[in-house]
């Protein structure tokens, strides 16, 4: 970039931390140019002991020490926080937000016009620079806003650029999907725990399961079901675990649990 960043997170929680970690680790940005407020005391002295940044327990004091602001609170925080920021927000000033469910419109609404914004949803993968997200533009940002967003998010894992009407799918898959593959984690070393491994083993060998099989996908190009037939021999010990698999509805159930996290999304954004 040509110049330095100055980043300021309007909320300093888990997310917030995952990415001023990953930007701090991508040289993007130092960890003294970066300021996050928090209603929360404990938060921002976790932040601040984290990241090493500067905090402030006052929502104007991030607008006024950044131009590039992460709005990181709940979605029914939201509307307060912009109304805070609100007089000292100006057309130097660009606004990510990672509320999720938190649509453009609203956004705006909170705001001066002509506010520049963009809709981020990112996932807690940030954190070890493996994050999936996406993001949508609002109507008056500018083509090195896009470029920015793509950067600083690309950084931490792989970003993309959807129109705004895919991101209620995103949060639904992406963002709540790390809930899901910890959970499969789980399952997996409870498996091998119950056929007789020591419960450190099967955690490392279920989690080494899972990101090599997620490497495969992403590295070969190949459809998954073609790199799960590549494994299920003809009469072997895989066919008869996906026999199971296939019994418990487990493709069904994930992508019922998908569907319902964006659907709840997309309640949000109407609330």
């Amino acid at each position: 970039m040509a110049e330095r960043l100055s980043i300021g997170f309007l909320g300093a929680g888990k997310m917030a931390t995952a990415l001023a970690k990953g930007f701090v680790r991508a040289g993007l940005v130092r960890a003294e140019e970066i300021i996050a407020s928090d209603a929360s005391g404990e938060a921002a002295a976790v932040f601040a002991k984290e990241i090493g940044a500067n905090t402030t327990g006052f929502n104007p004091d991030v607008a006024r020490a950044a131009r590039v602001l992460i709005l990181a609170v709940k979605p029914h925080q939201v509307q307060s926080v912009l109304a805070e920021i609100r007089d000292g927000f100006t057309d130097e000033h660009l606004l990510m937000s990672i509320a999720a469910g938190v649509t453009l419109e609203t956004l705006k609404a909170g705001l001066k016009p002509g506010a520049r914004l963009i809709r981020v949803m990112p996932n807690t993968p940030a954190l070890v620079g493996a994050s999936a997200t996406a993001y949508a533009l609002g109507e008056a940002a500018l083509a090195q806003d896009a470029d920015l967003a793509q950067e600083l998010f690309s950084s931490v894992g792989i970003a993309f650029r959807l129109k705004e009407s895919a991101l209620d799918a995103v949060t639904g898959l992406s963002g709540s999907g790390p809930a899901y593959v910890y959970l499969m984690i789980e399952s997996l070393s409870d498996g091998g725990v119950a056929a007789g491994l020591p419960r450190e083993v099967a955690t490392r060998l279920a989690a080494q399961t899972v990101l090599g099989g997620a490497k495969m996908v992403l590295e070969t190009g190949l459809h998954p079901g073609a790199l799960k037939d590549m494994v299920a021999s003809p009469g072997g010990t895989t066919i008869e675990g996906l026999h199971e698999l296939e019994k418990g509805r487990f493709r069904a159930t994930l992508i019922n649990a998908v569907r319902a996290a964006s659907e709840k999304s997309a309640r949000l954004g109407r609330s």
